[in-house]
């Protein structure tokens, strides 16, 4: 199974806002959010997975600087809560990789449920 969510990933560090000891979702951010929900509610044709998953990320920017693997994926992850799976608690295994797609920028999710001994 496989959802891809198209646009630039984001991320940690721009999706949120300090001030204090508040924290806030940037505005850029919740739109980006609902743009995701929009685009995995239109791809995904299953019920919601209430099982354990391994999920493979790819990362596709749309320029080469140089990006932390660790900090592109909550956004999208928690935009397939409720229409993919229950909550992402749910992904015991991840695996992540990033590479370079000028004209088309996006997050490829694979999902794989996971079989319990």
């Amino acid at each position: 199974m496989k959802i891809i969510l198209k646009g630039n990933p984001k991320s940690t560090q721009h999706i949120y806002l300090q001030r204090g000891r508040m924290r806030f979702m940037r505005k850029e951010a919740k739109e980006l959010k609902e743009d995701y929900k929009k685009q995995a509610w239109e791809q995904w044709q299953s019920d919601v997975l209430d099982c354990e998953l391994e999920i493979e990320i790819d990362l596709y920017f749309g320029d080469k600087r140089k990006r932390d693997w660790d900090n592109f994926h909550k956004l999208s992850m928690d935009a397939l809560t409720d229409i993919v799976w229950i909550d992402d608690s749910q992904v015991k295994k991840a695996t992540v990789c990033l590479y370079y797609d000028k004209t088309n920028p996006r997050t490829e999710i694979k999902l794989y449920t996971v079989s319990t001994p």
